[in-house]
């Protein structure tokens, strides 16, 4: 095994590129099912609680305060049953629940319980307990030890553009598809970020530099009145939205051909909403807007194909149960994993609470985790497309035989 170390060029260009098996799983295929599954990981880090509220729990509108997401006021969220409340951004999403194809799984978490970036998309994508061990992802592993019943198209590879450096999730030795939208977003402040997490640890000159030019950026872009750059300009939430949709339609369109591939992975950049994240009318609820659209396009897309489709939304850990002082979230711990399709036993909230007291929460200050996100997985990849569960234990996610595959996700 070798360690993998990110590149740039990895960062800056690997997000929104769609990664395909080019293959068709025989087992699935012999029992009379044709199933396809899509896994999309939001880079960044997603706050959980504002984007599926506790309402029924007690101490969560004292613990937000008047940034806290209720069933009340000018912008309600949108009920899922009596203890969960979806933002209101995500009427697509609200209304798959309640149609029975779409869960959330909250309280979930990898087993990486520190709050580097790098190191939790590396736990995240490998499927090790540890970042920085293998140079091949849990989906790739996953392919691998699928028997496959034929190329899905011999001509596939040539439909494809060349895209990106295929992220740490696709790689290894099955192989991959890529495509790539003709159009890629350019670098944001979330990637300069994580660039700048990255260089503190490897390079802390190179590091002081980045937060220089941010600072000058940030005292350009406000023209001197404080908050101003990081407000959300229309024409960039409508580029964002539009790129998301993009992005998923073509997956949409490339899994849902009868000779097109089986399973794939998106990536999104944008999540880490360290200040003015705006969970009802700022950034987060653009970006949640933005995946809601990805969303509805997936199914639009996929047409008679969905009700054999899963997809997975998932990101490397969640942010602080409280606001912080520039009225954003730093990096937490426990958040929530999105799961929705036509094949999925959906409508539910699958959720151990763990409760919101000082006392209830992680370090004081996280969500705990009470689900592994490994169990998720396992529970998808186990019921849906037919791994092996000893190779889930022993392959897909190393020496985790303790961690069991989540039953009755699939319908």
């Amino acid at each position: 095994m070798t360690i993998h170390a990110p590149t740039r060029r990895e960062l800056l260009l690997a997000s929104g590129a769609l990664f395909a098996w080019a293959y068709l799983p025989k087992r699935a295929l012999a029992e009379g099912r044709d199933p396809r599954l899509l896994c999309i990981v939001l880079r960044g880090a997603l706050d959980g609680l504002a984007t599926v509220a506790p309402v029924g729990d007690p101490n969560w509108t004292p613990l937000r305060g008047d940034k806290a997401l209720s069933l009340a006021g000018q912008t309600p969220a949108l009920p899922l049953d009596a203890m969960f409340a979806l933002n209101p951004a995500m009427p697509n999403l609200h209304r798959l629940y309640h149609a029975g194809a779409a869960t959330i799984v909250h309280a979930v978490a990898t087993p990486y319980r520190e709050r580097s970036h790098f190191d939790g998309q590396d736990v995240l994508e490998s499927g090790l307990t540890r970042p920085g061990a293998v140079s091949s992802g849990w989906l790739n592993r996953a392919l691998a030890t699928l028997a496959p019943a034929g190329r899905a198209n011999p001509r596939a590879r040539n439909a494809f553009a060349v895209g990106p450096i295929a992220p740490l999730v696709v790689r290894g030795a099955a192989p991959v598809l890529a495509w790539t939208p003709p159009r890629l977003p350019s670098a944001g402040d979330d990637t300069v970020m994580r660039l700048l997490d990255l260089y503190r640890h490897t390079d802390p000159a190179l590091a002081r530099v980045l937060e220089e030019r941010m600072g000058l950026a940030a005292i350009a872009g406000a023209g001197g009145t404080p908050g101003a750059a990081n407000a959300q300009p229309r024409g960039a939430v409508a580029q964002v939205r539009a790129y998301f949709e993009q992005s998923a339609a073509a997956a949409a369109r490339f899994l849902a051909r009868p000779d097109g591939p089986r399973i794939g992975a998106l990536a999104f950049d944008g999540w880490d909403t360290h200040a003015n994240d705006g969970a009802l009318d700022g950034r987060l609820a653009a970006l949640l807007g933005a995946l809601d659209g990805a969303i509805a396009a997936i199914e639009t897309n996929m047409a008679a194909a969905w009700r054999e489709t899963m997809v997975a939304i998932v990101t490397e850990f969640g942010r602080t149960a409280r606001i912080n002082g520039t009225e954003g979230t730093d990096h937490g711990t426990g958040t929530v994993a999105i799961l929705a399709g036509g094949a999925l036993k959906g409508g539910r909230v699958i959720a151990d609470w763990p409760g919101l007291r000082d006392a209830d929460l992680h370090d004081k200050r996280d969500l705990k985790p009470t689900a592994d996100l490994r169990a998720v997985l396992k529970g998808l990849l186990h019921d849906h497309v037919r791994v092996d569960e000893q190779a889930l234990a022993e392959r897909v996610f190393p020496d985790s035989a303790a961690v069991k595959p989540m039953a009755g996700l699939v319908g």
